[in-house]
């Protein structure tokens, strides 16, 4: 008899009668109670859900999920946490402060590896036989990860060893993840929002000037680069929404407005505003851009992106307009070319708007993944140790 045929065995893959119990740890600020406060007032930015990152959608398929929470601070307290944050590399005190939860589920699911790696480092107080499973979902760290000293990489190498599965959103950290940690599972899992609302895409010449876009605070925006594309050219008008951008690089260019969003409903509009998104952008590993992109393609808005990161293992150059260089005059062409062509604008945002579906790229289908593995992972467990 194997274990799927054991008695008890549920058939859903958990090896428990119950639904399963996951608890999703995420940095500090993205608490349940606060992000919900936030987002009903409008202050959360982006295509965003009531909780963070569709985690919830999981009530719906056999599973109960609990949020991490954030503790209120005094000014000396946060100092401290962050100081703890500086010293390892990731915040243990906010772990540790939602540990009781985590020890109490089935699986954990992790966003980042500022999450995981805090609790892996907890966990060393729990024999291995008793300690929840865990997603360890990886962003930023293998793009980092040559920057780190030895004592770190051997630190944080020690803690990777012991995770049950590392997750990433692109092709480029999976493969190294698998370089890097070859004894550990890696696994792809694509990124999704949520797809609930779209706005049609409209058939239409370019505006004069022809409006721009270009949003986004991670580090590997490319903005010298758009800058220097499009800075000076009086056909184009570009807005950037970025509290990165450094504004003396702008320069006297006069058709580069950086602007500061006060709500997501300014953001929206601003979508709504655009003839098309540019996104520039340096080689990654993460995908860097795929969430700017996905909310874009909802909004009816078609975008010229930066060929890096692994962006086409989500949207094809039928879906997205990809460039490869790192040329302003090259990129000038292509957005010059863009511009012109409004039906072929039309016809891409049309097919990269058909790929965010429920079962495709989507919340829904990015937390069905994180079931999936879950019950591989516990169902593993209940095989090994029955």
């Amino acid at each position: 008899m194997n274990c799927r045929e054991a008695p008890g065995y549920d058939g859903q893959g958990t090896g428990f009668e119950r639904p399963m119990r996951v608890f999703v740890h995420l940095a500090h600020g993205f608490g349940a109670r606060e992000w919900q406060k936030r987002w009903s007032e409008g202050k959360v930015f982006g295509i965003n859900e009531p909780l963070p990152y569709g985690y919830f959608r999981a009530n719906k398929l056999g599973c109960v999920v609990e949020y991490s929470e954030d503790k209120s601070e005094t000014i000396l307290v946060t100092l401290f946490r962050l100081g703890v944050r500086a010293i390892f590399g990731f915040d243990l005190i906010h772990a540790w402060r939602n540990f009781d939860g985590i020890r109490k589920a089935n699986v954990v699911w992790t966003h980042t590896e500022s999450q995981y790696l805090a609790i892996l480092l907890l966990f060393q107080m729990i024999p291995r036989d008793r300690r929840p499973k865990m997603i360890a979902q990886t962003v930023w760290l293998f793009d980092r990860w040559k920057k780190f000293n030895r004592l770190k990489r051997w630190f944080f190498s020690l803690l990777i060893e012991q995770a049950d599965i590392l997750t990433v959103h692109s092709p480029e950290n999976l493969q190294a993840a698998r370089e890097l940690f070859p004894q550990v599972r890696s696994k792809l899992v694509l990124f999704g929002i949520s797809v609930d609302q779209k706005q049609k895409p409209q058939l239409r010449p370019s505006r004069r000037p022809i409006r721009l876009i270009s949003l986004g605070n991670d580090e590997h925006r490319d903005w010298n680069l758009l800058i220097q594309a499009i800075g000076g050219c009086d056909q184009w008008l570009l807005k950037i929404a970025s509290a990165k951008v450094d504004l003396g690089a702008i320069g006297k260019a006069t058709n580069i407005e950086v602007v500061k969003l006060r709500s997501n409903q300014e953001l929206m509009q601003l979508y709504d505003w655009a003839d098309f998104l540019v996104l520039t952008l340096k080689p990654n590993l993460h995908a860097s851009g795929i969430t700017v992109i996905q909310e874009a393609a909802l909004r009816g808005v078609p975008t010229i992106c930066s060929d890096v990161g692994g962006l086409n293992a989500y949207f094809s150059n039928q879906e997205v307009r990809f460039f490869s260089t790192q040329d302003a005059t090259e990129l000038q062409r292509v957005i010059h070319q863009f511009g012109q062509d409004h039906e072929e604008r039309f016809l891409m945002t049309e097919r990269a708007q058909a790929r965010m579906a429920p079962d495709d790229l989507s919340s829904q289908a990015y937390v069905r993944q994180h079931v999936e593995i879950s019950r591989e992972l516990l169902l593993e467990q209940r095989c090994t140790s029955g």
